[in-house]
């Protein structure tokens, strides 16, 4: 068999596609943290229960998961722990944007609707700038933060938590905004 060249190269398409991931491009990390407006940090406006309880409750939302274990899983929650979206996806980053744009397209973002954000894999710098976006100020993921993600989270007034399992969870920026029960 042999390869016809010609016809090969006449079909060749000129595009590139990436797969970058956003920072590509960026001279600095600092112009990345510039794209995103900072929330303000106030006094404690979301239970560590609620946090915990949120990650817990989004296994419950991930049948695909369950079928395959190789499915993300994101959703959005208000104050008080109510489900305002949850969207599995194979990439993470494709569930946030699911859970945000349900929100955007029915008009509830921006707002201050939307409190928490539970993601089910690692919170990375771009989970932080989609929730800086879309004005979501806490960010709970049950696996580990990026160096990236901890410095965006801090820059832009995002509670960042990670590890968020077992009944403990590791908060990584903006710590004041969580209420936690009194030990005594």
């Amino acid at each position: 068999m042999s390869l016809d060249i010609e016809r090969i190269s006449a079909t060749r398409r000129g595009t590139l596609t990436t797969a970058a991931c956003g920072v590509c491009g960026r001279r600095t990390v600092d112009d990345v943290i510039a794209r995103c407006a900072p929330l303000p940090v106030g006094r404690a406006t979301i239970a560590a229960a609620s946090i915990l309880a949120a990650v817990e409750s989004l296994r419950a939302r991930q049948p695909n998961f369950a079928r395959t274990g190789g499915i993300h899983g994101a959703a959005l929650h208000d104050a008080q722990g109510n489900v305002l979206a949850a969207f599995e996806d194979i990439g993470r980053h494709n569930a946030v944007d699911k859970v945000v744009g349900a929100l955007l397209l029915a008009g509830r973002i921006p707002g201050a609707e939307a409190a928490l954000l539970v993601v089910s894999g690692r919170a990375s710098y771009e989970v932080v700038q989609k929730a800086s976006a879309a004005r979501v100020p806490v960010i709970a993921s049950v696996s580990a933060a990026s160096s990236l993600a901890v410095d965006l989270a801090r820059a832009t007034g995002i509670t960042l938590c990670g590890f968020v399992r077992k009944g403990t969870m590791t908060v990584y920026a903006h710590a004041d905004r969580i209420v936690v029960p009194a030990t005594g």
